[in-house]
């Protein structure tokens, strides 16, 4: 089964599916060793990476198990990172959220923004009664993006990830549709 990739707007992004011409946006992102100190993998090495990411999203769709976005700033069309949910299950009606944000469009509530935009559309469309996200228990402002859209912080996974030979611990997060408070209106606040 497909899933469309959606196009998506806030009263300040447009969230869309990657093309081709993102790839040297992305690979900037995730090249950068201080946006990815946090996550479960090092950061990207080779440009190529991001054509194999963009292949993936695409993967993604076509699988129908989930979708990732590029995210743009609406009034230049500036690249400010990307969103999306992964291991969509239609029979346990449940995901997974990612973002990573440029760190120049971070403490602007873009993460907050976007990510609720996502959440928006995937219980519009995909019909979910749950999604989870994690974050490295470092990484505050994360976990912040998250509790400002309604994730409840459900325990930590202890020494989970071990990146470059640093061993860090993972918060995991739930948001129940019963919890989701839809908006029209963007949601103020850093992310």
């Amino acid at each position: 089964m497909t899933l469309a990739t959606p196009v998506l707007h806030t009263a300040r992004l447009r969230l869309r599916p990657f093309a081709h011409a993102d790839a040297a946006s992305l690979f900037a992102l995730h090249s950068s060793a201080y946006v990815m100190r946090y996550w479960d993998s090092a950061p990207w090495t080779e440009p190529a990476r991001a054509e194999r990411f963009i292949t993936i999203c695409r993967k993604l769709a076509d699988e129908g198990t989930g979708a990732r976005v590029a995210v743009d700033r609406a009034s230049d069309g500036a690249f400010v990172g990307w969103c999306g949910l992964t291991g969509w299950n239609p029979e346990y009606r449940s995901a997974s959220l990612g973002y990573v944000l440029d760190e120049a469009m971070w403490g602007q509530g873009y993460a907050t923004e976007a990510a609720h935009a996502v959440l928006q559309w995937a219980f519009d469309t995909l019909d979910l009664n749950r999604v989870q996200a994690e974050t490295d228990t470092r990484n505050v402002a994360s976990a912040r993006v998250l509790e400002k859209i309604g994730f409840v912080r459900e325990g930590t996974l202890r020494e989970d990830c071990v990146v470059n030979g640093e061993v860090s611990d993972t918060w995991v997060f739930g948001l129940l549709r019963r919890e989701w408070q839809p908006t029209t209106e963007a949601i103020p606040g850093s992310g």
